[in-house]
């Protein structure tokens, strides 16, 4: 089990048991819910419904085989178990808010009476400062010898297509030909819950992604597979199918080691391209935008990067700056 990290396999199979028939209605009518009401992406949904499902499953474990009977203290309990298996502080907070939800759905909806959820605080986490690259990493990394093969040519567009954009993976795996206006200098992608963003591009992502386009998945494409929806995918694998999320996780990997940048994530060349943006003047107003933030807040974070790469400047380029007293 992913979130689990090192906790024991014992501890995490109990908790993943069968979700007792009593919450089998009341999980699908929230699926429903946050599909046809709440809006929400596919990836949101199987994140809250594994969380939720999870919880069900450890409540029918412990003997609660009724939602009208689950107390404050199972919830609690709950948590416990999810910290004795090592879950990491952020998944806990992401399950609580995915079992408050539950709880306030079921609520509402007359599966129960109350909600034993709604006197337990989500936890504050402090904000984690987003790893970046240096600038000269980024040129290590996109300037090295690709392949001169269709994959090649498609692995290089997605490396500066997503440090170029500072797009989400699936965002960038969501792309399709029809979002593609190059003749304007932009894309179209649908970023979380579906929300549609234009984004600019130039440059060194703009070159890949023609040459991509022109020379690389028309070879890609003969291969497809009679799959209609993968049709206007602009990014494909090797069998013609539109490319997975893992897969750009893989190949942004692979990489990353090419040049000594081990464990690189998609999201870092996110996180690098918003911190350079920044660097070099960009209004956090307009960052916002090309991130897709719905709140500035968010988007402030990239600020404290910032400070840091300030005071380096400072410490390097000022003549009295490293002096000490006496």
């Amino acid at each position: 089990m992913a979130d689990s990290g090192n906790g024991s396999s014992a501890a995490a199979a109990y908790l993943e048991g069968k979700v007792p028939p009593a919450f089998s209605e009341p999980c699908e009518e929230y699926r429903a819910y946050l599909l046809m009401e709440r809006g929400a992406s596919d990836n949101t949904i199987d994140g809250y419904m594994r969380d939720v499902g999870r919880y069900c499953s450890y409540l029918g474990s412990s003997g609660v085989s009724d939602i009208e009977d689950v107390k404050r203290e199972d919830i609690i309990d709950y948590l416990e178990a999810l910290s004795a298996c090592e879950f990491e502080p952020v998944s806990i907070k992401r399950a609580l808010a995915a079992i408050k939800g539950f709880h306030k759905f079921c609520m509402l909806e007359r599966y129960t009476k109350k909600d034993p959820s709604s006197t337990i605080p989500i936890p504050k986490m402090p904000k984690k400062l987003p790893q970046t690259i240096s600038i000269e990493q980024i040129g290590s990394l996109l300037d090295q010898v690709f392949p001169q093969t269709p994959v090649g040519l498609r692995d290089k567009a997605i490396l500066e297509v997503l440090y170029g954009c500072g797009i989400r993976v699936s965002e960038l795996t969501g792309l399709n030909l029809q979002g593609v206006f190059l003749d304007d200098g932009f894309i179209q992608v649908f970023g979380k819950g579906s929300k549609e963003r234009i984004v600019p591009i130039g440059g060194a992502a703009f070159k890949a992604l023609v040459e991509y386009l022109q020379h690389g998945r028309p070879h890609l494409h003969l291969k497809r597979e009679l799959v209609p929806s993968e049709g206007s995918a602009v990014f494909l694998n090797a069998r013609g199918k539109r490319l997975t999320r893992q897969a750009v996780f893989d190949l942004v990997s692979h990489y990353g080691n090419e040049v000594g940048l081990e464990g690189l994530h998609p999201h870092t060349l996110r996180h690098s391209f918003a911190t350079h943006l920044l660097e070099g003047g960009a209004d956090l107003r307009t960052i916002q935008e090309m991130l897709g933030h719905s709140d500035i807040s968010t988007t402030q974070i990239y600020t404290h990067v910032d400070r840091s790469y300030v005071r380096e400047e400072y410490l390097t380029c000022h003549p009295r700056a490293r002096l000490r007293a006496n």
